[in-house]
This record gives C-alpha cells, structure tokens and sequence, in this order.
C-alpha cells in the first residue's frame, strides 16, 4: 500500500474519505442517537429502565462503537503517509496519539457493557437490589463519559499537529488545516473542563465540539471530493527524499 499511496494518493485518499465519514455517521448513532434516546440527565431510574427495554439497541450502539475504533486503523495510515512529506516526526507523533486515544475509547466500551450485563436478568443483576442497579448503571454511563473525554485529550493533540501539518503543506487548503487545529482546541477545552470544571463542561455541550464536527466533516469531504493536489504532493515528496 505504501509505495502505491505514494505515487499515487488520490484513489487511497479518497477510500480514507468515505471511511472517515463512516466514522462520524457511527460516533453520532452512538451518541446522539443510543445513548441520546435511552440515557435521561439525572434520572438513574429511568435509565436503567430504558435500557432494560431496548437492550439490542445499547449493544448496537456499542457494536457501532466498536466498528468506528476499527476504521479509525486504516484512516490513521492514510493520514500519516498523507502528511509524512511534510514532517515526518510530527506525523508519525500525531499517529501515536491517535492509536492511543483509539485504544482508550475501544477499551471504554467496557464500562457501557456492564450496564446490560446487570439488567439483563442474568445472575449477576440478581446480586443487586433495584436501586443499587440504578446506580451501578449511573456509574458506569458516567466512567464512560470522562473515558471519552479522557480519549478526546490524545485526539485533540493528534488534530492540532495534523492541522498545523495541513496548513503548511501546500497540497491541501490552508482554511483546512487552520479548521482542524480548532477541532483539536474544542476536544481539548471539551476534556479539561469535563475533568476540572463539569458543571462548565455540562453547560458548553454539545457546542464546544461543533468546530471539531465542522473540521473532521470538512477534512473528510474535501479527501472524497478534491483529495490532494498533485503537483504541490509531488514537490513536497521529492524535497522530503531529497
């Protein structure tokens, strides 16, 4: 696939393309759509109600989860030998950050597991009163969310340093790369607030993270639609060979 990609990026870029916009159709199915129609703010009972209900729909939303984390791989390996040209170190630094905050998120889906296991009716919610099902329910909807969070601060990084790569690199528009360093700051300011502020965090959600939605759509499209351009791509290689 290397040598390949490096001659010729357009086809790669573009199957990098549809493969990131799968990945924001399946982020927004799990949130918004999952744990969106299921969840209810403050109300533990409700919750595990909810989910007591509809649990092939929760699995879902963890499968969907699951198969985002894996097309993240293939996405990751086109954008670093997309941006190699441009830095290597910082490519590959970007690269590292993404892989661990894909690891982060994939091994978080733990904790959305366990709430089907305990009100499934299977032996282990049997342990449990009702309420203490509620709450362990609760708690580990909340774990996952500063699990996310958590997540998002290696992604954010990963998005700032592939901004700034865009942005000087010639090949792709400048406004692009300058649109995913602010997606890379809202994931950030997103997460230290969940972490040190989360009555703030409550309060910008789900605003904050409209930039980072607008610059990873528009990343996405722009690979589909445009991909690189190919004389500025082929200048930059040879300097980087040279």
């Amino acid at each position: 696939m290397t040598p390949s990609l490096e001659r010729s990026p357009q086809p790669y870029l573009r199957i990098a393309g549809l493969l990131y916009l799968a990945i924001i159709a399946l982020g927004l199915f799990g949130e918004a759509v999952v744990r969106g129609s299921l969840v209810v703010a403050g109300d533990a009972a409700a919750t595990a109600a909810r989910i007591a209900a509809e649990p092939l729909l929760w699995r879902a939303g963890i499968a969907g989860d699951l198969l985002m984390h894996v097309l993240d791989l293939p996405v990751i390996l086109a954008l670093y030998y997309l941006l190699r040209p441009v830095s290597k170190p910082l490519a590959l630094l970007a690269t590292w950050f993404n892989l661990i905050q894909t690891a982060v998120l994939a091994a978080n889906k733990l904790n959305l597991l366990l709430p089907v296991l305990l009100l499934e009716g299977s032996g282990i919610g049997q342990a449990f009163s009702a309420a203490q099902l509620q709450a362990l329910t609760a708690l580990a909807i909340n774990l996952h969310g500063y699990g996310f969070g958590i997540g998002l601060i290696f992604f954010g990084i990963a998005c700032l340093l592939r901004g700034w790569l865009i942005a000087r690199s010639g090949f792709l528009p400048k406004p692009l790369g300058l649109l995913l360093l602010l997606a890379g700051l809202s994931y950030l300011l997103n997460s230290f607030a969940l972490l040190l502020a989360p009555k703030l965090a409550a309060a910008m959600f789900p605003a904050i993270l409209l930039p980072a939605f607008v610059g990873e759509l528009a990343l996405a499209l722009w690979l589909i639609v445009k991909g690189v351009d190919l004389r500025q791509w082929a200048r930059r290689r040879a300097d980087a060979l040279a």
